[in-house]
């Protein structure tokens, strides 16, 4: 392709659902090229590569700039390895830490305007009930995820030379179908009246901050847009400032699915959850497959010491620097989401990873059996 006369924008993991979205926000106005892994397609320039390997990163970006050239007026480092298991993983280090240092380091041949990464609240350390966090409040991540995410921060500080940054520190995604894994397994304990959707170890008062893509979407393309407005190194916390209570969300998921106006949540001590995790994870691997299905359970022991972690998040440097705030908010898109699981569980269990109940394989299989026989 030949250069193009708009400003070119670099997206990491520019192939997932977050990366092609982005560029769909982006494109009208910015030459969207991207970095991901071998064998990702999009509709937009894709360069491969293994940001592990940092002599890759260096390739990928030649190619970039054989057609593009080597001024980008952002790149925005979407890309990161993940998993909600609690466990450290040789990924996060060298994916999340080491592919932040290789991309910046190769960077430094270019000229760039502004590196965005994004970033997590859960780098923070978390407040209680009433409480609000802002950008100054002391990092202080729980499990091998965040803490991932603030050690390539680490890298970004370490390593972006001369390139100016902005770390988003981003809550909870959610968009009219779908949620965060914490949300989904909510949903689903529910909609399959589990006796754990009863049960909470944490105090129920306290809650988390979330984002709508679209928010998020609008988030980017501001802080592209001014760019060269920002700090040279700024973080901005973003999400929506009422933070849910856990309580309070699980009336309103249980009103919409089995119209309930109270979903009763039992206290549960904190010592005893934990054993309750610890075995339903050992004993994960004597329980035959045709029960769990091979499936490891969700809630681990890590958890539940964070149970009454609290995230309300004051945005006022984001409403100040970028003019943002967020227009959606999770109760009024709740129901959205419930719909698209009633309309097709198994789509929805599916898209979000989630191993659906028997019940609802054994639905699946007789439409499957009916609608051959009527083909």
């Amino acid at each position: 392709m030949a250069k193009s006369e708009k400003p070119v924008v670099l997206i990491t993991g520019a192939a997932g659902g977050i990366g092609t979205a982005l560029a769909s926000e982006l494109q009208p106005d910015y030459a969207i090229v991207g970095l991901d892994m071998e064998g990702k397609q999009a509709d937009f320039p894709l360069a491969d590569v293994d940001l592990s390997d940092a002599a890759s990163v260096r390739k990928a970006l030649e190619t970039i700039a054989e057609t593009h050239g080597r001024a980008f007026a952002a790149v925005i480092h979407l890309a990161a390895y993940f998993d909600f298991t609690g466990e450290d993983n040789p990924l996060y280090q060298s994916v999340n830490v080491d592919g932040t240092k290789h991309l910046l380091d190769a960077l430094q041949e270019f000229e760039v305007e502004r590196f965005i990464y994004s970033g997590t609240m859960l780098v923070h350390r978390a407040g209680k009930p009433g409480e609000t966090i802002d950008e100054d409040a002391p990092l202080d991540p729980q499990w091998a995820y965040p803490i991932s995410k603030a050690k390539a921060e680490d890298a970004i500080r370490a390593h972006h030379g001369k390139i100016p940054y902005a770390l988003l520190h981003l809550a909870g995604l959610y968009d009219d179908e779908s949620a965060v894994p914490t949300l989904a397994h909510q949903i689903t304990r529910i909609y399959e009246r589990d006796l754990k959707s009863r049960l909470y170890s944490g105090d129920k008062r306290a809650g988390q901050s979330f984002i709508h893509r679209d928010d998020m979407m609008r988030l980017f393309r501001l802080a592209v847009e001014k760019r060269n407005e920002l700090p040279a190194d700024v973080t901005l916390l973003a999400g929506e400032e009422d933070a849910i209570a856990y309580e309070d969300m699980q009336d309103r998921i249980g009103q919409l699915i089995h119209g309930k106006n109270e979903w009763a949540t039992i206290s549960v001590p904190k010592p005893i959850a934990k054993v309750g995790a610890w075995i339903e994870e050992k004993a994960e691997p004597i329980i035959p497959d045709a029960i769990d299905k091979g499936e490891k359970p969700f809630i681990r022991p890590f958890m539940i010491d964070m149970a009454s972690d609290h995230y309300s998040l004051d945005i006022s440097r984001a409403r100040t620097l970028l003019g943002w705030e967020p227009r959606r908010g999770i109760l009024e898109t709740l129901p959205s989401i419930v719909a698209a699981l009633k309309a097709s569980p198994a789509e929805w269990y599916e898209k979000h990873g989630i191993t659906p109940p028997s019940s609802l394989e054994s639905a699946k299989s007789c439409f499957s059996y009916a609608l051959s026989k009527s083909i």
